[in-house]
């Protein structure tokens, strides 16, 4: 039974899409990392998360210690005036909500608890239903993924729950889409990305090759596909440790430690 750190996947997700967000890549053969390549707003915010279920710290304050600590990483607009102000959400539907909610699916027990906390961890910026939708969509895939349901039960439960239609194919996706950063015109096909996929490194490739926001969109299918594969392969995994400040890595650590559950469910 294989033990590893978790949230690497949306980590690793996120770096390896980072050359790629504004010029679109639409060839599954790339290299994953070059020396462009760098952790952004979706790894700071991840982390946040963990940090903020690891000692039960509000939302809100530490999405601003996280973003202050770390600035020039890629925040949206409103984010970033968010994140010097003393407001409240501002009804955003981008997938914001959706990059950063992965450690909620390894940190609850329930789905009704996993469904409750991306809520919480969405609405403090995100309050539109769409983008609490978006987050509970990814939380839910990450906690079913790890807990062994099959790809077919995923597509089915996120289905049923959100309405997202999960049953397109890449091919057929990629010969229209156009990029979006909203809940709803990226999360299912993230979604799709994980479903499609027979690895870790192919659902990452593939959520990147679909040309759209793609440090975020191989974030949140790299968080899916963590748990379901077992793991994230290790030079992708000790290339992520290289490029992280002291500060993010031990709160992956930390968080791993407390809340990680054996990988037993290596899949294809």
């Amino acid at each position: 039974m294989k033990k590893a750190l978790c949230l690497i996947g949306a980590v690793a997700g996120d770096i390896i899409g980072s050359t790629h967000e504004y010029t679109p890549q639409k060839k599954l053969q790339f290299d994953l990392f070059s020396p462009a390549s760098r952790f952004t707003d979706d790894t700071v915010l991840t982390i946040a998360v963990a940090d903020a279920i690891l000692n039960k710290r509000d939302y809100a304050e530490t999405f601003r210690d996280y973003g202050r600590r770390y600035p020039d990483r890629g925040y949206g607009a409103k984010f970033q005036g968010w994140l010097h102000s003393v407001s409240g959400p501002y009804d955003s539907f981008g997938n914001g909500s959706a990059m950063r909610v992965s450690p909620v699916g390894w940190a609850f027990h329930s789905a009704k608890d996993v469904l409750a906390e991306a809520k919480r961890s969405a609405e403090v910026t995100h309050n539109h239903p769409e983008g609490i939708k978006g987050a509970q969509a990814v939380a839910l895939a990450v906690f079913r993924a790890r807990t062994g349901a099959s790809k077919a039960e995923i597509r089915g439960e996120i289905i049923d729950k959100f309405g997202y239609k999960l049953n397109r194919t890449l091919a057929e996706i990629r010969q229209t889409y156009k990029w979006s950063e909203t809940c709803q015109g990226s999360v299912p096909e993230s979604i799709i990305a994980f479903l499609e996929s027979d690895s870790y490194e192919n659902a990452v490739r593939s959520a990147v090759a679909m040309g759209g926001d793609a440090d975020t969109m191989a974030a949140i299918a790299g968080s899916i596909a963590e748990p379901y594969y077992g793991g994230v392969p290790a030079e992708i995994a000790h290339s992520v440790r290289k490029m992280l400040p002291a500060g993010l890595w031990t709160v992956i650590e930390r968080f791993s430690k407390k809340y990680q559950h054996p990988l037993e469910y290596p899949r294809s």
